[in-house]
């Protein structure tokens, strides 16, 4: 059983947010790029296992300008799905677990013993950090609709188009697009919260995610038009949660959803801080589901 190197990387500076960390899009553009290497090494294909029903991503560790990146990657058997391929993002100069994903396929249940054999030489156990905590580990939202949506009480946060370089080697727009469009969204939907852009800057506070899941419904290419629609989904003590849904805009199929777990955090500590009550109030009185 082994894990395999497949990236070695860097943090520029232009891929860090306003927090002084680097963007969630360009975490997942590591994966990303980790995966396709992992796929050439292990020979795994859609043809064999199918397309990956869920992308779910945890963070660990910031990582800021001028760290050094790692990304390992498996396969595990242990994890939620039926077929599991995890990817562990560290700082490449302390070894530190950064990030982890989880990649979840769910090939037909007679081939798990030809999948256990093919795959013999690149299996490993998962690792516990990577586990899901505060987001279930299956595809969600897939069979929402626009108007839905919006009648329950999401809103609109951005719109965009799919440009040439938005684009994977498979023809269709990439991890990184969606993300793109969620993030820059994202900032729309706290201003609907006490947390708004004032009370940010006032505390020394910032935007964080400390779990996602990205779920592809069907894709988008160069050209297409998309708009994003988001509303909460749930909120405790210390984090809340949205889902973000990517449509086509001329037609309005679901492209793809993002579920999220948020925080804030205190930007001279970097530590992460209690939501106010008033934050509490208000967005339990506006989820969605």
């Amino acid at each position: 059983m082994t894990i395999q190197a497949t990236l070695y990387s860097f943090v520029n500076r232009w891929e860090c947010d306003e927090n002084d960390h680097l963007n969630v899009q360009f975490y997942f553009n590591r994966f990303e790029e980790a995966d396709r290497q992992f796929r050439l090494m292990c020979g795994l294909s859609e043809t064999i296992v199918g397309a990956r029903r869920v992308r779910h991503v945890r963070y660990h560790r910031e990582l800021r300008t001028g760290d050094l990146i790692t990304v390992h990657s498996s396969v595990a058997f242990d994890g939620p799905h039926m077929l599991t391929v995890v990817h562990e993002m560290r700082d490449g100069t302390t070894g530190t677990l950064a990030a982890t994903a989880l990649d979840g396929y769910e090939p037909s249940p007679n081939s798990a013993k030809s999948l256990r054999q093919r795959f013999k030489e690149f299996q490993t156990p998962m690792i516990s950090e990577a586990a899901p905590r505060g987001i279930p580990s299956g595809p969600a939202g897939l069979r929402t609709s626009l108007p839905g949506l919006l009648s329950h009480g999401a809103e609109i946060c951005f719109r965009g188009t799919v440009l040439p370089r938005n684009i994977g080697p498979d023809g269709k727009a990439d991890d990184q697009f969606a993300l793109s469009c969620f993030t820059d969204g994202v900032a729309h939907v706290w201003q609907r919260t006490p947390m708004d852009h004032a009370y940010l800057n006032q505390n020394g506070y910032g935007r964080v995610a400390a779990e996602m899941k990205l779920t592809w419904s069907t894709p988008v290419k160069s050209g297409d038009t998309v708009v994003v629609a988001t509303g909460f989904t749930g909120v405790n003590a210390n984090t809340f949660s949205m889902r973000h849904h990517l449509f086509e805009s001329r037609t309005t199929r679901l492209v793809a959803t993002l579920d999220v777990v948020a925080l804030t955090m205190d930007l001279s500590t970097r530590k992460a801080v209690a939501l106010p009550e008033e934050a509490h109030s208000s967005i339990s009185k506006m989820l969605i589901d």
